[in-house]
């Protein structure tokens, strides 16, 4: 996983978006959620990668090799869907109607958000006080997205 952890973070809160768009718009079926939260995951990371890589391609300086490692490096956006995809295929052990089901796979991808960020800050060096100030705000932002949330159910 690359060094700085960006796309874990942007990853999770990417899953708690799709969790919480779908969860808003009705009552979906566990499979379809784990489908859309993983298959979401994949698109955003191409389009990572393809972005990453478009003006390189234009000027004529891009190789494959160049390709895959830029994919390897992005691959924490999908990565970051894993456990809130998980946290739904696990929800019949819990017998979770499907507003439970929303809920606990939107709190799963809030706390990878929170924890990937202060695993970066961490990494890089960071004191304990920016450790908690990359967690408190990624914690706020995961507030907005779980806001939206209850916002748009009312």
């Amino acid at each position: 996983m690359r060094g700085d952890y960006a796309g874990a973070v942007y990853g999770s809160l990417l899953a708690a978006s799709v969790v919480v768009g779908a969860g808003t718009l009705g009552s979906y079926p566990r499979l379809q959620l784990i489908v859309l939260l993983l298959g979401t995951a994949v698109v955003f990371w191409a389009a990572h990668v393809f972005a990453r890589h478009f003006g390189a391609r234009l000027a004529g300086r891009l190789s494959w090799s160049v390709v895959r490692r830029t994919a390897r490096e992005e691959r924490p956006i999908i990565e970051a869907a894993v456990p809130p995809a998980v946290a739904v295929a696990v929800t019949p052990l819990f017998d979770l109607g499907p507003q439970g089901i929303v809920w606990l796979a939107l709190l799963v991808a809030l706390a990878g958000q929170v924890g990937w960020a202060t695993v970066a800050a961490q990494r890089a060096g960071a004191s304990r006080r920016l450790m908690a100030v990359a967690g408190v705000v990624n914690l706020l932002l995961g507030l907005v997205i779980v806001l939206l949330k209850v916002a748009l159910q009312h």
